[in-house]
């Protein structure tokens, strides 16, 4: 068996097994089905790569629903009320589209309009999403681990309450809804907090509802697994909820390398331009070397690579296709000038060819992304 979240093991054995569980909280029979309702068997495992906890099998038939018995007690009213002004404060939202993921019958959507925020929602079940557009919200119904949301939407946040535990494959869902994510876009994604289950040996916290149970460590290693950086996790609501705040983890822009790399290229071809007449080597066949050979383009122009590993000498640099020699072979084969290209080692090579060849060589030495004359 899988981890639904990161592909790793499961084991061969649960970690916990609770007999004749309901079937489900919604799973509520009639008195005409009692004849036919059973337990079922609650198998939980832990991935042995990630630490996820989750249960195996089957998740329950509404799993895409958000289904709410009641809208908010007085005490949560007022708690979320405070919780998200502050949210949509704090991040300049007004007026600004957010995403509620799984938004049931629009009862976060009116506290996040009530901040301030344009809120939209989505939600698979049909009556809810109704119930929730006839109070006035922007809702789509769907669930995003089935189908990606419209292409000409793009959200400055989102936010998901207890939710994303019954997500049998919650990565797709994260991933429909980083794809309509705006640059610098927040996030807010609560869950049940399991370091207090486990603190305080809850054990009818488990549900067949329930896929995943996180603690704090598996909640931002899986949201980071999902392509998000995890800026802060809160446990709020009398320790129940993990609160944990986030937003798309950017790629690294590589625009400048190509920029660094002509920068280079031509500060080695203008070093051998001056020193073209009596030859000119490069000391080191390490993978720097080896890159900036070819793509500075330089192999036709060099005598030849030295390198002080054994190993090495006597075979030739991919692709430039130069013979790599032994230190000897600044003597044997003399030439006017050295590209130093040892990394970490290249003062100690310079070192070492002063004290062997005096002054007489021309030495430059590549620092990391400019030539430094020596």
């Amino acid at each position: 068996m899988s981890c639904r979240w990161c592909g790793g093991s499961l084991g061969t054995q649960p970690m916990l097994t609770l007999q004749g569980m309901p079937s489900g909280a919604q799973s509520l029979p009639q008195q005409h089905e009692l004849a036919n309702d059973a337990g079922t068997d609650l198998r939980i495992h832990g991935c042995e790569d990630c630490g996820l906890v989750q249960t195996v099998g089957a998740p329950v038939s509404y799993y895409r629903d958000v289904i709410r018995a009641n809208a908010f007690s007085p005490a949560m009213k007022a708690f979320r009320e405070t919780q998200l002004a502050e949210w949509v404060g704090r991040h300049g939202l007004q007026g600004r589209p957010v995403l509620e993921v799984g938004c049931g019958r629009g009862e976060y959507l009116d506290l996040l309009r009530q901040a301030g925020a344009r809120p939209w929602g989505t939600e698979h079940g049909a009556q809810a999403a109704q119930t929730a557009r006839a109070g006035g919200h922007e809702v789509l119904t769907l669930y995003p681990g089935d189908a990606e949301l419209p292409a000409d939407l793009c959200f400055d946040a989102w936010a998901s309450f207890n939710f994303m535990e019954h997500w049998p494959q919650p990565r797709a869902v994260l991933r429909a809804v980083r794809q309509r994510l705006a640059a610098g876009a927040v996030g807010l994604v609560e869950v049940p907090n399991f370091d207090m289950i486990l603190r305080r040996q809850v054990v009818s916290e488990f549900i067949a509802d329930h896929v995943f149970y996180f603690t704090e460590a598996t909640l931002r290693r899986c949201l980071e697994m999902a392509g998000f950086e995890v800026t802060q996790v809160r446990t709020i609501w009398h320790d129940y909820i993990l609160s944990a705040e986030l937003r798309p983890r950017a790629v690294p822009a590589l625009d400048d390398f190509d920029r660094s790399l002509e920068g280079l290229r031509l500060a080695l071809h203008a070093f051998v331009d001056r020193h073209q007449a009596g030859g000119v080597a490069v000391w080191g066949a390490g993978h720097q070397a080896l890159a900036l050979l070819s793509l500075a383009e330089l192999g036709p122009r060099l005598r030849y690579v030295v390198d002080s590993a054994p190993f090495k000498q006597g075979r030739y640099t991919p692709v430039s296709h130069l013979p790599i020699r032994a230190p000897e072979a600044l003597r044997q084969s003399p030439v006017a000038a050295v590209i130093v290209m040892a990394a970490g080692y290249s003062d100690e090579v310079v070192a070492q060819i002063r004290r062997t060849h005096g002054a007489e060589l021309a030495l430059a030495i590549l620092r990391e992304d400019a030539l430094e004359l020596a």
